[in-house]
Parts: structure tokens; sequence; C-alpha cells
């Protein structure tokens, strides 16, 4: 690979707005609801959880959100972040296809996640809060916001997926590191957590029984808000910042991709790498295929229902409506725990639903084959989250040796996994299975959803 391979944008043109599709959308997204009242929630009720500078980015319809300063000054420290031509991936793959990866595992924590993390906690920290509460599955974005309140002096509390918390020790060292307080989630701190371990002492968590202690944290504690990861409309929007680079580095080479790839959890990484250039496909300016990919263990776009559901197991929060696995999932023991949420973010399945983009789940095993192949030749260890866009980005390079097509193909390279190797220990021993949602278990998690008419 050589220098002219890696595209890299000054500082001065690090961008200076977030994007907000839902300005560009040809109608809105359906409203966030009350579970008391079932009607739309309003700024007000939200207060609680969220300050107000987010409340207002949560429902804003505008175009162009300016980034404070404060918050471009820290982006510094690593955006923009390059665009790279994966070079020895295409001749490894021998496809005439020219494969590009936006490298956000630049930051200091190692993901795309601090793109957020940095904006949250400096607008918590504008309006007098003292603590920020969260869940994180596979570490990254509790490590984010652990950064990120350590640079603006805010306490943190990381709720941490169990599983993930025993299989990824040094993301909690990570997050120590930063001054970050972690429980393993469930926990007997809150009445949430209480409530899992008496129905199972030795329950693995899930990202939603974690969000669930956050925001009960947050909410009896009168100088706390609570941060969230990714789903919202304000996290996807600060995500943006991803997209605006690649957009202007693609322009620098004269291309313009045909394919844009992401991994999908809760749809913050890949939201922000999409969104800009969904305009473009709305304007029928081009044709580009979007393509968000799951796990197979945890399929909310594939296999999912399109309606209201709560973000969380003990139905703290508000009502979302977006495509879900129901708020009582459980996710098999994978890897990627970034993508074992039981939903997806609103707007990106508002954009699935409308078939502007599509989606494919893949299992666990095929995944860390596609992992290992792109760590060989390009260099860099993907997270297992990233690993998925890897595997979709190989098959469709092999698809265009079979045709003929000289497609572009980028996709987010949202985090690296340095501190993943204990997975990819697994994989390279055989001792890793493919973790299979089985169609009852999934029937009956269906059957929880709530039942309601607006």
């Amino acid at each position: 690979m050589g220098f002219e391979d890696r595209v890299m944008l000054p500082p001065s043109e690090i961008p200076k707005q977030w994007y907000n599709i839902q300005a560009d959308l040809d109608e809105p997204i359906p409203p966030v609801i009350h579970p008391a009242t079932l009607q739309p929630i309003s700024p007000d009720e939200l207060a609680p959880i969220f300050p107000m500078a987010l409340i207002e980015q949560e429902v804003s319809k505008e175009r162009w959100i300016p980034i404070p300063e404060e918050v471009l000054n820290i982006f510094s420290l690593w955006r923009p972040t390059p665009l790279v031509r994966a070079r020895r991936l295409e001749k490894y793959l021998q496809t005439p296809a020219r494969i590009y990866y936006k490298n956000e595992s630049l930051s200091p924590p190692g993901s795309h996640k601090p793109n957020t993390a940095v904006a949250q906690a400096y607008y918590n920290k504008r309006e007098g809060v003292k603590r920020l509460t969260t869940e994180t599955g596979a570490g990254q974005w509790g490590s984010a916001l652990a950064f990120a309140c350590n640079l603006f002096g805010l306490k943190c509390t990381v709720y941490m997926v169990r599983v993930s918390y025993e299989q990824k020790p040094y993301r909690k060292v990570l997050m120590n590191i930063w001054g970050a307080e972690v429980l393993p989630s469930p926990t007997d701190r809150t009445n949430a957590g209480k409530s899992i371990l008496a129905q199972d002492p030795n329950s693995p968590g899930s990202l939603g029984i974690a969000i669930s202690e956050a925001v009960e944290d947050a909410v009896t504690h009168e100088d706390t808000k609570y941060s969230l990861g990714s789903v919202l409309n304000h996290v996807l929007l600060h995500q943006t910042i991803v997209g605006l680079e690649a957009k202007r580095q693609f322009e620098m080479l004269g291309e313009y991709p045909d394919v844009l790839v992401g991994c999908v959890g809760g749809g913050s990484n890949f939201a922000g790498f999409v969104f800009p250039f969904i305009p473009d496909k709305l304007d029928d300016k081009r044709q580009t295929q979007i393509v968000a990919v799951e796990p197979l263990a945890c399929p909310s776009l594939t296999q999912g229902i399109y309606t209201y559901d709560f973000g969380d197991t003990a139905r703290m929060t508000p009502l979302l409506k977006m495509h879900t696995l129901g708020h009582n999932f459980i996710p098999p023991r994978i890897h990627a725990g970034g993508l074992r949420y039981h939903g997806m973010a609103p707007i990106v399945s508002f954009l699935y639903d409308k078939g502007i983009i599509e989606a494919v789940a893949y299992p666990q095993r095929a995944v860390f084959e596609a992992a290992v192949t792109f760590a060989r030749v390009e260099g860099i260890v993907p997270a297992p989250e990233t690993a998925h866009a890897v595997r979709a980005v190989i098959d469709e390079a092999l698809r265009c040796k079979e045709t003929g097509e000289e497609k572009v193909i980028a996709f987010n390279f949202s985090g690296h996994g340095y501190f993943d190797l204990s997975a990819y220990d697994e994989y390279l021993s055989d001792r890793m299975e493919d973790a299979v949602l089985p169609p009852e278990r999934l029937k009956e998690m269906l059957s929880g959803l709530p039942k309601f008419s607006l």
C-alpha cells in the first residue's frame, strides 16, 4: 500500500456541522411514545434522562447542526480519519472491485464511539450534570464514554453486560484507567438487576438489562443523566462526521461508492457512515447499494418485527418504533457484544422498511474467517463487530470477481479488535461455535411485545 492509497483530509477540513437526515426524509419517522399515556412524548418528559440540548437534537428537523468548538478541539486528537484503499485485500481476492475503508479505529478508545461520547459529555457538562451512567456490550461504548467523561471532569458509571465483562477484562481496565466505575450487569445495585438475578442468578445479561440498570441509576440521582451509545437520533447525528469526511475524501479521489457497508447492532456506526450519502440516492442521483450487516444470532433487521417496543428489558424507556426481537430477548453468547441489542435505531429501521437500505446476517465463524483474512492481508485486526462488515465486503468483492464488475465498495472500519484476542484465540483453536437462535425462542421473545394502537 502506498501513500496514494491513504486519503487524508487536512485538519482544517474536519466537518463543522453534523448532518441530520430527518430534514431530507419524505415523511417523519414515527414518534417516540410515552408508555403510560400512549401519546408522543414531550421534551420535558425526557428531561430526567437527557440534557435539553440533546433532546432538542433528538427532535430537530434542521439539516445542519453546528458542532461546538470545544468538541471540535477534542476531535482533532484523531480526526480527520483516513480513507484507505484495501489494495492488498483486492489482490488477495483477485477482484476487479476497488475496496475502501474509513478507519475509525484510530481514536484513543479504538472505535467510532467517541464521536458521540465527546459530544454527549460536553452537553451534559454544560448543563451542570456531575455523573453519567450508561450500558456497554463489548466495552467500546463504555470505553468511549469513560474517555469523554475524564476529559470533561464527569464521573462515569458503566453497566457492562456480564458475558462481555467476563470475555473482555481489559476493556474494564481501560475504562478504569479513565476513571469509570464498571459493574457486571445484572447487578444487585438496582431493582432491575435484582429482578433479573432473582429469576436467573447466572444470567449472562443483555444490553436491554444493562440499559434498564443505567436508566434506573440516572433517574434516581439528581446530579446524574443517562448516556446512550447508539439507537437514538442524536447519537446517529453525531456519527455523521464519519460519512461527511468520507464523502469529501471520495470527491478528492474522483470516485463514488457503488456499495456502502456497515455492521449494525443499534445502528450508530452504520448510520454515521452512510447517512450523508443517502440524499443522493433519494434524489435519484446515485443508485448506491447500502448494506447493514448483523449477526445471525441477533437478527433484528432480517428477522425482527417493525413495531413499537421498549428499549430496555425492565420497560423503563419510552416506546420506539423499530425492528425488534422483543425487549425480553437474551442473545446467545457471541463475541460481537456491540451487536447483541434486541432492537435497531428507529431511523435505520424506517429506512430498511422503506427499502432504501438492505440487510444481511452472518453466523459467527464465517465472520471471524473474514476477519482473520483481513488481518493477514491488510495488517489490522478488526473488532468482532467490524468483522461483520468485512465479511459482507469480501462476499461482494467475490461476486464482482465472478461478474467482472468494477464496483467501488466502501465500509466503515468501526473499531480494532486488540481487546478481543480471546475471541480470535477461540476461533483459531477451533473452539468457536456458531450460536443459533432457535425459531421457537424467537417466537417466544416476540410474543412479549407491547400491544396497543395509536
